[in-house]
């Protein structure tokens, strides 16, 4: 499998959009990995996880042809992971030569924001039907999409939602896409990640070196959430461990970010980031 990290920030972006933090002044005038667009991926270029508003940026970034895309999953409904007015260009008139349907997966809250976005008045004219389909998820209900199985498991995010990180497997490797999510999951979660075994795992870190109580993770609850995986025998020396999702509210550059990860046998992603495992 491959994993490459579109973006790799928080909502706000990094700089932030309207913040002269001194993270932020810093990546302004450093520039390259200290430039972090909203949180995107996508799995053997054929699974695409989450559609921030930054999507058409990383299409032109990375040379990606979204049009050959037939598979998204949204974590959860937050404008910096699902910006669905896009999903409109998937229509013949604006993407000519697109393959097939693309179908977009979700909990509830993301498929209102699907429809309320693409059923407006002026898009009536270029009705979806055959370009977009919306599948709506519930927890552990595993699918399976061009040969992949995956399983959406409740994060501990927004309590207003059943957010979703997702276990992705194929052909024998397994991947734990963790974003956005704390520590405090159901016991049905962690029993769903403990009955496998990764070759690598994506964790939120949006805290850097702070922790609160839910919603995102910090670096110690990364090393904790590794300690956990390790102690059930999910994951061994070989698993690629990424942390990934990072604000500059956790006040850390990419630099510092790259020396933690150095430090505990882990990668700190950036934008355009490629892992095979």
């Amino acid at each position: 499998m491959e994993i490459q990290y579109l973006g790799t920030a928080a909502a706000e972006g990094l700089p932030a959009l309207f913040c002269g933090c001194e993270i932020c002044e810093k990546a302004r005038k450093t520039g390259g990995k200290e430039v972090r667009t909203r949180t995107q991926s996508i799995v053997d270029g054929k699974i695409l996880i989450d559609f921030p508003p930054d999507t058409y940026t990383h299409a032109l970034n990375y040379s990606l042809q979204l049009g050959q895309i037939e598979h998204l999953l949204i974590t959860h409904s937050h404008m910096d992971h699902f910006f669905p007015v896009e999903l409109i260009h998937r229509h013949e008139h604006f993407g000519h030569n697109a393959k097939g349907m693309l179908y977009v997966y979700g909990n509830e809250a993301v498929e209102k924001a699907f429809y309320d976005a693409v059923l407006i008045e002026r898009f009536k004219v270029h009705p979806l039907d055959d370009a977009v389909k919306f599948i709506r998820l519930e927890p552990f209900g595993d699918f399976i999409a061009d040969g992949y199985h995956i399983i959406p498991v409740p994060a501990d995010h927004d309590k207003r939602e059943t957010c979703f990180i997702y276990i992705i497997e194929k052909d024998g490797k397994c991947l734990l896409y963790g974003h956005d999510t704390g520590m405090k999951m159901s016991d049905k979660a962690w029993d769903c990640i403990f009955e496998h075994k990764y070759n690598l795992i994506s964790l939120d870190a949006t805290m850097g070196k702070k922790q609160i109580d839910g919603y995102h993770m910090g670096l110690p609850d990364d090393i904790a959430f590794t300690k956990i995986l390790k102690e059930r025998g999910c994951i061994c020396k070989d698993t690629v461990k990424v942390i990934n999702h990072f604000s500059h509210n956790g006040e850390m550059t990419h630099k510092q970010l790259e020396k933690f990860a150095k430090e505990n046998g882990m990668i700190a992603s950036y934008d355009g980031m490629k892992v095979l495992f």
